[in-house]
């Protein structure tokens, strides 16, 4: 592979925009930014001149399931699928989130493992980097137990940890409390007791793996920041009357500093989400935008995949939802890049445009921090290098 140069109007630093960035790659990685309309292009090169676009950080989707098709019914259709049809069901999703310049997704919840069989290249053809949680730790017959994640007890719950870290996953994925896409499930409730939940982190981080736990009810939040996880998604703190944040457990949420998945943002879809999450949708935007204000560590999870409103690439709506509540536009980008890669483990190779990290660039039209909705269009996307076509 030669270099490449990629040459635009503005780049996006972290903080700001940059003006007539030269980003040199070389062997997939960035080996340059060079600024000014001066900067030379080396001869050896071969230049990519993109006029009047910003270039930014490949996108991050710290929450999706490539194994759901945004269907009305994606547990049936998934349910379906053999191995193989899933497994190229799960690829096609994969490019639609890289076309959408969303070029590292961490997939929390698949079947069989197979996202892991995706992030070795067991499928051809261009693909986001993906990091892989396997099927998410459950109860007996409980919230995504039809990905066979199923596991009870102490010694239960640390062998589920042992067979997720010698299968070679990412992080650890647990159901803490039921959800909305499994019939019979509790949404509102717990699933595992306290000690189980320890018992799993305890044996996750010895083997040096982070865990990140479902919750939407405030019980199960608490129970995952007891047991000491890594990350919580969702984090809604729904009660049966709508939704409360204790005090205690935004506390230790901000100290921590937990991972706070936003689940936010929904595409243009025929199809409306259930009305019991309308209902609550403006209750945990206020919720979020106190996170925010009371300075948690907040990342954009969408959990693609779920339904029509949730499609693969719905991750620009996530970030402009999130600045909608308060967030300025550059800590909303953030989100959705270095602080994303760094939650994801990846933050010393991906999340920034600088010497050193994978070349993962996405290229929009205009000014991003002007109008975030340009990331729902852009004009060019690179992989580790390669322009996505």
């Amino acid at each position: 592979m030669g270099r490449t140069a990629i040459r635009a109007a503005a780049l996006f630093d972290g903080s700001g925009l940059v003006r007539d960035p030269l980003v040199l790659v070389a062997d997939g990685r960035i080996s340059e930014v060079a600024c000014g309309p001066r900067a030379a292009v080396p001869p050896d090169a071969e230049l990519v001149d993109l006029p009047g676009a910003t270039l930014l950080p490949g996108l991050v989707d710290t929450h999706v399931h490539l194994g759901f098709d945004a269907s009305t019914d994606p547990v049936g259709t998934l349910v379906a699928q053999d191995d193989d049809e899933l497994l190229a069901a799960m690829a096609a999703a994969a490019r639609v989130q890289l076309l959408a310049g969303v070029t590292t997704v961490r997939d929390l919840g698949d079947r069989g493992y197979l996202a892991l069989e995706l992030r070795g290249g067991g499928v051809p053809g261009p693909l986001p980097t993906i990091l892989a949680a396997g099927p998410p730790v459950t109860t007996p017959g409980g919230h995504c137990h039809f990905l066979g994640g199923e596991a009870s007890g102490i010694d239960g719950m640390r062998a589920a940890a042992r067979e997720r870290a010698e299968r070679g996953v990412d992080v650890v994925k647990v159901m803490a409390s039921g959800g909305e896409l499994t019939p019979g499930s509790m949404p509102l409730e717990p699933q595992f007791t306290p000690d189980e939940l320890r018992a799993l982190v305890d044996e996750a981080h010895r083997c040096d793996l982070p865990v990140t736990a479902h919750s939407h009810g405030v019980e199960g939040i608490r129970n995952a920041l007891v047991a000491g996880v890594d990350g919580i998604e969702h984090c809604g703190f729904r009660t049966p009357d709508g939704v409360d944040a204790p005090a205690d457990l935004v506390d230790a949420l901000v100290r921590r500093q937990v991972a706070v998945g936003f689940t936010g943002g929904v595409a243009p879809s025929d199809v409306p989400p259930p009305p019991q999450i309308v209902r609550v949708i403006p209750l945990l935007g206020a919720l979020f935008a106190r996170l925010w204000r009371e300075g948690a560590r907040i990342v954009v999870g969408t959990d693609s995949g779920i339904g029509p409103v949730k499609p693969h690439a719905t991750l620009p709506y996530g970030v402009a939802h999130l600045a909608s509540l308060g967030v300025p536009a550059a800590d909303a980008l953030r989100t959705c890049t270095a602080t994303a890669a760094a939650v994801c483990g990846v933050g010393d190779r991906k999340g920034r445009l600088t010497a050193g990290f994978d070349a993962d660039v996405m290229a929009v039209a205009g000014d991003p921090l002007a109008d975030l909705a340009v990331l729902c269009h852009p004009v060019a996307v690179f992989a580790r290098g390669e322009r996505v076509r």
